[in-house]
């Protein structure tokens, strides 16, 4: 019985135990080690060398200039001629009031075709004393047209354009021009002697309305306007982006068809026609520069002042160009 007891116990000895097990480590290192890395992501490869390079250059360059401006304010054109005018030349619209019951002339059945085929105006029928209270009464005539508020570039886009295009930038900035005429009129100078855009003040200076758009003949479609609130400000913003400011006065100490930064990066600035540049423009203008008068005129219209030094800059550009 003893010797059956000893060889029980040593079977039941003999018998393998609990062990520790893997934990999952042999699973886990049939699982791989997931896709190959890109090679621009792997060090010292000649990728990821290239990829740094790149990336550092790119921090050096000059930030992203800040896109876009403010809204300017919606505005109505009322009378039959004004808006036949308006839709004629281009001016954006987005709404033709139409009052019921109108006389259909010849000049109500124009606007509304013009209105018809930009395909993009609503066309709306509306009573007299709807079209009364939208207009405060004016003499509306039965048409109204409702004009988007414009989109006011900001001051940097106007030099990111035109280093976009390789070129220095040419810039016309307004002080004290009142008139919507002379700013359509300075824009459409600005397109025509390759420009790269206007900048206006926000206070006591005209807007881009209908009336400089129309006078603009179309080019404020592609020439941008920027507002900004304190134009001395924006003068040195500028200086300091390496541009220089050239000022329009009747005592300035220059020439235009001397001055030859104007084949430049350069900024235009032109004044009122009665009172010139203000005290603190005039005084960050790193020139000065008078417009020779041989017929003894004490002044030029702002548009007309602006399209002599434009047209003396583009021609330099031109020079510049050639050689």
């Amino acid at each position: 019985m003893a010797g059956n007891s000893q060889r029980r116990n040593r079977r039941t000895s003999n018998k393998k135990g609990a062990t520790v097990g893997s934990g999952g480590q042999r699973r886990k290192g049939l699982e791989g080690k997931g896709p190959t890395p890109k090679a621009e992501d792997r060090k010292k490869h000649k990728a990821n060398r290239i990829s740094n390079a790149m990336a550092r250059q790119a921090a050096k360059r000059r930030p992203a200039p800040r896109r876009g401006g403010p809204k300017g304010t919606s505005e109505m054109v009322v009378g039959r001629n004004p808006v036949f005018e308006a839709l004629r030349d281009g001016v954006p619209a987005t709404t033709l009031y139409v009052q019921q019951f109108i006389d259909n002339d010849e000049r109500v059945r124009e606007a509304l075709q013009l209105a018809a085929e930009r395909g993009n105006i609503n066309l709306m029928e509306a009573p007299r004393p709807e079209l009364d209270r939208m207009t405060n009464g004016l003499n509306h005539q039965g048409l109204v047209l409702q004009v988007p508020p414009y989109e006011y570039a900001h001051p940097e886009d106007l030099t990111a354009a035109a280093y976009d295009e390789g070129d220095d930038p040419l810039i016309v900035a307004l002080d004290g021009v009142t008139d919507p005429r002379n700013l359509g009129a300075i824009v459409r100078s600005v397109s025509a002697f390759g420009g790269h855009g206007v900048v206006i003040p926000e206070r006591r200076a005209a807007g881009m309305t209908a009336g400089a758009w129309k006078t603009s003949a179309g080019t404020a479609a592609r020439t941008p306007v920027s507002r900004v609130t304190n134009l001395t400000r924006a003068l040195q913003d500028y200086k300091k982006a390496g541009i220089t400011v050239v000022g329009l006065a009747a005592e300035g100490t220059h020439e235009v068809q001397d001055l030859e930064v104007l084949g430049g990066p350069v900024v235009i600035v032109v004044g009122s026609e009665g009172k010139g540049l203000g005290r603190l423009v005039g005084e960050n203008c790193d020139y000065l520069v008078r417009i020779p008068m041989p017929g003894g005129a004490e002044s030029l219209n702002a548009g007309v002042a602006a399209g002599v030094v434009l047209y003396e800059a583009a021609r330099r550009r031109a020079v510049r160009g050639r050689v």
